[in-house]
């Protein structure tokens, strides 16, 4: 009888046990990559990358690659004065004992770090005019140097030191008066970080993800954006469980989207993969997007010169091909130190703008066209939003030849009031152009053609 009692009030135990466990075990990759992803990332298409910190008040790194992935990323300036094993180390602490001295260090540079120009307001406007629907901040990259009052980077931050003023939470704030989306950027690890160098694990429990939740309830973002994880498996980083909690717990668990740098080895988590600068792959099979630099760098980089930088042509042509592939494009901006964006940046981002304005039916809320057939013209790409298709010219052409498509009930240029002419071809349809002259050219970089009924 006591035997039986014993066991009677083990159960319980066991049973409360059992259930601690069970909610303390993250929950698998698998079911984690089935959640839905939110809609407005798959609509949204253009984003706004800023990369921004106290590298950019060196700014400065070499304006060529041919040292490899990355020497002329400036937000690494911090890596490359101290490593000596790449042949571009003696140009940087060339650069950095000529122009700051022998004795002036990295962390120095956080007393001229002064965003004293900042405008978070126009900062969002700007975006917003440039036909971006949402923004990816860098709260802390590899240096360390949080752009929050992260109490994990006590004294080594935007509000401790610096500018003295919480500019993630300034730009998080302006971003959604808006209209468009905020999110961070967020470095797994930190070059010098002496937790980071001595033991990871108490790194990963004392310092990312404690900075990692702070950023995500503060702020409530819809993109947490990681980077720096080649170090480690996810295992170490904990990402799973992070990932868990942010899509199932946080106040922004039905609309954050993840990015896939979460751990080295399989990259098959995450919302969306990543791609910089064209490198990696991209298929249909799950959303994606393509980041990179008006200009060659992330950073702000005053070495740069004109060549360096993307025209706002090839800029546009860069997102039609991007979209027509059924991605997003994250375009990158780096602001000086001092808050401003380099007008050349903006110019490029207003460029954009203008044509999203007449076109960007074709660009927002759109899918790849995946039941397409070759097209022998590469000069033609296409989108689709239900039975409507789009065929997107990036040079003109009087004739356009369409194959693929067997009818439609009427064709339109964006921007050109009036349908167009068109008829049958062998395997699809031909279009006629509408008399265009320069004083009625809805675009100067690409024309859209709208194909409704498009079977």
């Amino acid at each position: 009888m006591k035997k039986k009692v014993a066991q009677l009030f083990l159960l319980p135990a066991i049973l409360v046990a059992f259930t601690a466990n069970s909610q303390q075990t993250p929950s698998t990759w698998e079911s984690l990559e089935s959640r839905p992803v939110p809609e407005w990332y798959t609509n949204a298409k253009f984003g706004i990358f800023i990369h921004w910190g106290l590298y950019s008040v060196p700014a400065w790194a070499t304006n060529s690659n041919a040292d490899g992935f990355g020497s002329n990323y400036a937000e690494w300036y911090w890596e490359r004065l101290n490593n000596t094993k790449l042949k571009i180390h003696k140009e940087f602490v060339d650069f950095q004992n000529r122009v700051y001295g022998p004795n002036f260090k990295y962390p120095d540079f956080a007393t001229l770090f002064k965003a004293e120009l900042f405008e978070p307001s126009k900062w969002a406007q700007i975006f917003k005019e440039a036909g971006a629907k949402y923004v990816v901040l860098t709260s802390k990259h590899h240096d360390g140097f949080a752009l929050w009052p992260s109490r994990e980077a006590w004294n080594w931050n935007a509000v401790d030191m610096g500018p003295h003023r919480d500019l993630a939470g300034d730009l998080s704030k302006a971003v959604k008066d808006a209209g468009l989306h905020m999110g961070f950027y967020y470095s797994l690890y930190e070059w010098y970080n002496p937790l980071y160098k001595t033991d990871v694990s108490k790194y990963v429990d004392q310092h990312m993800l404690p900075q990692l939740k702070d950023i995500v309830t503060r702020y409530q973002p819809d993109v947490i954006w990681a980077d720096g994880d080649w170090d480690h498996s996810d295992t170490v980083w904990k990402s799973r469980s992070f990932i868990d909690w942010l899509y199932n717990e946080s106040p922004v668990k039905n609309t954050v989207v993840t990015n896939d740098r979460w751990g080295t080895g399989n990259k098959h988590y995450g919302t969306f993969n990543s791609t910089e600068y064209g490198k990696g792959n991209a298929g249909l099979h799950k959303p994606w997007e393509e980041c990179r630099g008006i200009g060659e760098s992330f950073g702000f980089n005053r070495n740069e010169n004109l060549e360096q930088y993307q025209s706002s042509k090839s800029l546009v042509h860069m997102l039609i091909d991007i979209v027509s592939r059924g991605g997003n494009l994250l375009l990158n901006i780096g602001p000086a130190a001092d808050g401003s964006i380099p007008v050349i940046m903006q110019q490029r981002l207003k460029d954009m703008g203008d044509w999203l304005k007449v076109n960007g039916d074709a660009i927002y809320g759109t899918t790849a066209w995946k039941d397409k057939p070759l097209q022998s013209d590469s000069t033609i790409r296409f989108t689709r939003k239900g039975n409507t298709l789009y065929a997107i010219a990036t040079t003109w052409k009087e004739v356009l030849t369409i194959k693929g498509i067997k009818k439609a009930s009427g064709i339109k240029m964006l921007g050109v009031p009036g349908k167009l002419s068109f008829q049958p071809a062998a395997g699809g349809i031909t279009i006629r152009a509408p008399q265009i002259t320069p004083g009625n050219n809805p675009s100067p970089y690409a024309w859209v053609y709208q194909i409704d009924g498009a079977l």
